[in-house]
């Protein structure tokens, strides 16, 4: 039996790291206290790091899964986090991200490794936030020389305890980012604010899910803080990001598209959202998620009356908005071909061909994204 609804949306998985003292549990109790109506799912390697007040802040938060001893990336191979993943991804839990905090000691490639690799169906990886302490990033390099290469394949640094360091301890950070080969996103912080629209989309959940309800604890936690602090610590998160959006009622060119993707500038931290490929497959939607170096396209039929339009939202620090803006207009097609019903004309069919470069961004069941 069909439905008018689209399919629920893959879980993204993100990754949150850094070394001993950079402030991630600070980031992860944050994240729970402004979640904006979303469902977290967390695996941390020690529950008592996170604060109980901030997890019955957070209400239902959904499933909090405690391997204990040892950490996540030890494992021989994805099956131990696997099995955390598919506890975390049942229907009842409802979750709309999986946060796992890893030890101060992991090895954030290998997590990121286990999660590309994993044949769980409902999820897909929703990038490394690599946490770093600004007035100690020179002492923990020394301690930790590694730090380079977790940069260098961070998706978000996040450069945490801004507070305590200076314009030179800022510079330097962000050099050693550019000099690890990275193209990460840099954001800054004190204690762990950031906005989790960097890390994953307000109220996921179908407008009819809760469109109207009670006051949560959530809720009335921050009204508490708005009033004792004048903003609740949180209302100018937004300032160390910037956030496009992009419409277009005309379909994209998928060749010019794919350019765009594969040379996103430094900085593009996030794409979300869906496109149409016109005369390319005139009866889907294509949902586009890209964070950092990954990208995955997901069709799914257009729904009855849903208008046949790309929209899209690209988030990043120090990026070009008009400059995004443009290049995105130079990706769509010209002309009515879009979505002709006629005969197929040599145009149509190297529209077509060029969807093959798309496809490979759909995961296929044994696909290893690795």
């Amino acid at each position: 039996m069909s439905s008018s609804s689209p399919p629920s949306p893959p879980i993204p998985v993100v990754v949150l790291a850094g070394f001993l003292g950079s402030g991630k549990t600070t980031l992860l109790n944050h994240l729970l206290l402004h979640r904006a109506g979303n469902r977290i799912g967390v695996v941390v390697n020690d529950f008592g790091a996170i604060e109980i007040d901030a997890m019955t802040v957070s209400g239902q938060v959904g499933s909090t899964v405690s391997p204990g001893g040892g950490c996540l990336c030890c494992a021989v191979d994805a099956s131990e986090l696997d099995t955390y993943l598919e506890t975390l991804t049942r229907p009842a839990a409802r979750l709309d991200v999986i946060v796992i905090e890893a030890s101060g000691l992991a090895e954030p490639q290998e997590l990121v490794r286990m999660i590309l690799a994993s044949d769980n169906p409902h999820i897909v990886y929703g990038g490394l936030v690599e946490v770093v302490d600004a007035a100690e990033f020179e002492a923990t390099r020394q301690r930790h020389p590694e730090v380079d290469r977790h940069l260098a394949v961070a998706d978000l640094v996040v450069l945490n305890k801004t507070d305590r360091a200076g314009d030179e301890e800022h510079a330097r950070v962000r050099q050693a980012v550019a000099d690890s080969g990275s193209t990460a996103a840099v954001v800054p912080a004190t204690y762990g604010r950031i906005d989790p629209q960097l890390l994953f989309d307000p109220a996921l959940r179908p407008d009819n899910d809760e469109k109207a309800r009670q006051l949560t604890f959530e809720d009335l936690y921050l009204e508490e803080r708005v009033a004792e602090d004048g903003d609740g610590h949180g209302a100018h998160l937004h300032t160390a990001y910037e956030s496009v959006d992009f419409a277009s009622d005309a379909p994209m060119d998928p060749r010019r598209l794919l350019d765009f993707l594969d040379s996103r500038p430094e900085g593009l931290y996030r794409i979300k959202g869906y496109v149409d490929f016109g005369a390319g497959d005139p009866g889907n939607a294509y949902g586009v998620h890209a964070v950092g170096r990954f990208l995955r396209f997901t069709p799914r039929p257009w729904t009855r009356g849903e208008p046949k339009r790309t929209q899209l939202v690209l988030i990043g620090s120090g990026i070009d908005a008009p400059a995004l803006r443009k290049e995105l207009e130079s990706c769509r097609t010209t002309g009515e071909k879009g979505h002709r019903a006629g005969p197929e004309t040599p145009q149509d069919a190297a529209h077509e061909r060029a969807m093959w470069g798309v496809l490979r961004y759909v995961r296929q069941p044994g696909d290893d994204d690795a």
